[in-house]
């Protein structure tokens, strides 16, 4: 069974930078797509970013594009969420998942694994 554990996580003022990472261990997951989380308090998890197997396939919901960018070390077994130009609103938890599947997904039932989050909160 795969295990996921997140790291990186803590307090940032805004207009900071954080390095998310997720180590993966139990299984490799080269083929793997993967995915990145968050919920915010009173609010649902929602997607944030997704990277496919070997890495080519990137998506972004629109809040992050152009500030947070998703990669990935296979050989690691390693994916990370570098987080740039942090504002307020991005404070919240923050999970990694895994996908079966090549491809990513913005849907959070889509993926098979989760870790268990790591917070991250950003102060004005």
């Amino acid at each position: 069974q795969m295990q996921l554990v997140e790291s990186g996580g803590g307090l940032v003022q805004a207009g900071g930078s954080l390095r998310l990472s997720c180590a993966a261990s139990g299984h490799s997951i080269s083929t793997y797509a993967m995915g990145w989380f968050r919920q915010a308090p009173g609010k649902e998890r929602e997607f944030v970013a997704s990277i496919s197997g070997s890495g080519e396939f990137k998506d972004y919901a629109d809040a992050v594009k152009g500030r947070f960018t998703i990669s990935r070390d296979n050989a690691k077994n390693t994916v990370y969420l570098q987080m740039n130009n942090l504002k307020v609103e991005d404070t919240a938890v923050y999970y990694c998942a895994v996908r079966y599947p090549y491809y990513g997904s913005r849907r959070k039932g889509d993926y098979n694994y989760w870790g268990q989050g790591t917070q991250v909160t950003v102060s004005s």
